[in-house]
């Protein structure tokens, strides 16, 4: 089930492996992963990070179908391959200290909305709000950048370092058109509750849109 190749990464922790493994049956389990689409990475320490290699598909994931690289996105094992959105993960860990794990999806909500929305998706009202920081209560919203697709992804890094200056708090999550969803959070069970939270909502706004 890939086009990669590798051997296990005894730098990655069993319970790391494990993790990231189950979040790819999950978004896998939920069409969000379609194909070798999406990636997935979790923070090891200072300055090194466990992501999925290139090629794999991500609900049939195996401890061999992971790497590590530091936060330039450099793989310790020489020519080893990771995925090719690697520096995004790495340019959320280079931003938010707190972040220790990442997702990325492609769900059919996400990438028709993406493609629907303007730089930015508001999403108000909802119960599953309460998943994002500071957020108590359904009578609150959201805004929920959506960026350009790129496939220069150091210039697509830099932009969003730029958006995320400009902003005191940052959404953990964010759009890109046409393309999928990042999501992160403090560990992968956190992130994976943003991102079924952000899911839900989304399908939610397209089926508005459909009965409109």
């Amino acid at each position: 089930m890939n086009d990669g190749a590798g051997a296990p990464c005894a730098a990655i922790p069993g319970d790391v492996a494990r993790a990231i493994i189950a979040a790819g049956q999950r978004m896998d389990a939920r069409g969000w992963v379609p194909a070798s689409a999406g990636n997935f990475s979790a923070r090891l320490g200072p300055g090194r990070v466990a992501i999925t290699r290139s090629g794999f598909h991500k609900g049939f994931l195996s401890p061999e179908s992971l790497m590590v690289v530091d936060e330039q996105g450099r793989p310790e094992e020489s020519g080893a391959r990771p995925s090719a959105e690697t520096g995004l993960h790495c340019g959320i860990y280079r931003r938010f200290p707190e972040a220790g794990a990442a997702l990325h999806g492609h769900s059919v909500p996400c990438t028709v909305l993406s493609r629907l929305s303007g730089p930015n998706l508001t999403l108000a009202g909802y119960e599953l709000l309460k998943a994002f920081p500071g957020l108590a209560t359904h009578e609150a919203a959201i805004t929920l950048p959506v960026v350009e697709n790129d496939q220069d992804i150091d210039r697509m890094q830099a932009g969003l370092d730029a958006l995320w200056a400009d902003q005191p708090s940052p959404l953990p999550g964010y759009m890109i058109r046409g393309h999928g969803i990042y999501v992160w959070g403090r560990d992968m069970p956190q992130a994976m509750l943003r991102l079924e939270a952000l899911e839900f909502m989304l399908q939610c706004e397209l089926e508005q849109r459909r009965l409109r």
